[in-house]
């Protein structure tokens, strides 16, 4: 209920969605990024915007960093775990792309690099998270703070908002 009826928030949801809709439609591409159940989520979004949502039509470029597991374990080995998704935007995000980073805490060190070179690199970068935001909250331009200390309503959360995001770019881009 609390999500519902803060305007800020639903404000901020359609601000995501136009940047979101523009970006494709200027042939950029959205990137994901998290830890455990939030690389879960990650995943869960990209392929809803890649594959389909609600019908058929045409893919959008959307991938969660994580899937590559060869590339994941060898850049945690030979530098650290703190730059696989970094290390990941260095080498595919340009300017104009987005970077949807989701840290329940927000304080995940490998999310907040990867959005700290994301901004280097001129990518719009958003952030969904938990209670105040943690390390996120003062270097995303746009954070999607959930009212909760609680991980798994704030990931539930993180879905229904992703949810209705995707709905929307999808209906957006391919109106029927």
């Amino acid at each position: 209920m609390q999500l519902l009826a803060d305007e800020n928030l639903v404000e901020k949801i359609n601000l995501i969605i136009t940047e979101i809709t523009f970006a494709f439609k200027n042939n950029k591409k959205v990137l994901f990024c998290g830890n455990g159940g939030s690389a879960a989520d990650a995943q869960h979004l990209a392929a809803e915007l890649s594959g389909r949502y609600y019908y058929d039509r045409p893919p959008l470029y959307a991938e969660a960093l994580h899937v590559n597991t060869s590339y994941l374990t060898a850049v945690a080995n030979d530098y650290s775990f703190a730059n696989v998704y970094s290390r990941m935007i260095e080498a595919a995000g340009n300017a104009g792309d987005i970077l949807i980073a989701l840290s329940t805490s927000g304080n995940s060190e490998n999310v907040v690099k990867a959005v700290e070179v994301a901004n280097s690199v001129g990518m719009k970068t958003i952030s969904f998270t938990g209670n105040g935001g943690g390390n996120l909250k003062g270097i995303t331009q746009l954070l999607i703070d959930i009212p909760s200390s609680d991980t798994p309503r704030i990931q539930e959360c993180h879905m229904l908002l992703g949810h209705i995001i995707c709905e929307i770019v999808e209906a957006n881009m391919f109106p029927k």
